[in-house]
């Protein structure tokens, strides 16, 4: 079979660019073939058995099934993922969040208060549904005087998580905790992050049939009616539980960056901001606690 046989059995769901992009990723990632490998033919000359195996994933992304998925992995900040549909699939600008609270971390910036703990390592971390564990895990390699601890709703979640720091060598706390439901630890942090449901049940009609056919309810969506649930109870627990400086980092839905605001203001946060992302859109809110 050929390159342009393969990315043809993907249009539709696809579009010819998509699908030629879709079908290289594969090639490379699972058969290890350049871009000059697959342009010069070599797809022909797989082993039969690995021409079974490449029938089955070009099967399965037919369905629509999310190809990141099919590979088992994506890329996060340099690192590979595994992937699986016991979680959302890493984001291009949940990267960004990450980076962004790396740079703070190791330089916050001098018009600001230091973070709480800069001066005082390690930093204790929080992250609030930590799905893949993308950004626990990334956190706790590129900052290495971290203590990461990272939490979800879902069991399933947790251990997909857990092998991903398994696999990566990261050195993370997972437990199990339900943010919605009333905290009793007493625990201080430094810094929580959290890129939490926020899709309303009405965006559905807009969203891609390979994420909403596939990719796991629970941490995609909000009720209509009551949008800024998670970001209501993130923000009034870390009101009680950041430390004096202690900055608070939400990835949110463009459509409530200004109320995401509000609920910090609320909460007696500080140097809140709203930052967009690499496509300038509002994609993260910043706040301190004072």
């Amino acid at each position: 079979m050929t390159y342009n046989q393969l990315w043809h059995q993907l249009t539709p769901p696809y579009t010819d660019g998509e699908a030629k992009a879709i079908v290289r990723l594969v090639l490379q990632r699972a058969f290890g073939l350049s871009l000059a490998d697959i342009l010069c033919g070599k797809v022909s000359e797989l082993s039969e058995h690995e021409q079974d195996f490449l029938e089955e994933m070009i099967l399965r992304l037919q369905k629509g099934e999310p190809v990141q998925y099919v590979l088992g992995e994506e890329e996060f900040c340099g690192r590979l993922f595994k992937t699986d549909a016991r979680a959302l699939i890493p984001r291009p600008e949940t990267e960004e969040l990450c980076n962004r609270i790396i740079q703070t971390c190791n330089c916050p910036p001098a018009a600001s208060k230091p973070l709480a703990g800069c001066s005082q390592l390690p930093l204790s971390l929080l992250d609030i549904g930590t799905g893949t564990g993308c950004i626990a895990i990334t956190l706790a390699l590129e900052l290495v005087e971290a203590r990461v601890t990272a939490w979800d709703v879902s069991a399933a979640a947790l251990s997909l998580a857990k092998e991903n720091a398994e696999r990566l060598g990261a050195k993370v706390s997972f437990e199990h905790c339900d943010i919605l439901s009333t905290q009793s630890d007493e625990r201080m942090w430094d810094l929580i992050v959290s890129n939490p449901p926020y899709v309303c049940e009405r965006e559905k009609q807009d969203m891609l049939p390979h994420v909403l056919e596939h990719e796991p309810a629970l941490a995609l969506f909000v009720p209509d009616d009551d949008p800024l649930r998670f970001y209501r109870a993130i923000s009034n627990y870390a009101a009680q539980h950041l430390k004096a400086g202690g900055q608070i980092w939400f990835e949110i839905n463009e459509a409530y960056a200004q109320e995401v605001c509000e609920l910090l203001e609320k909460a007696h946060f500080i140097d809140i901001f709203i930052i967009n992302d690499g496509f300038d859109k509002p994609r993260f809110v910043k706040g301190q606690h004072a």
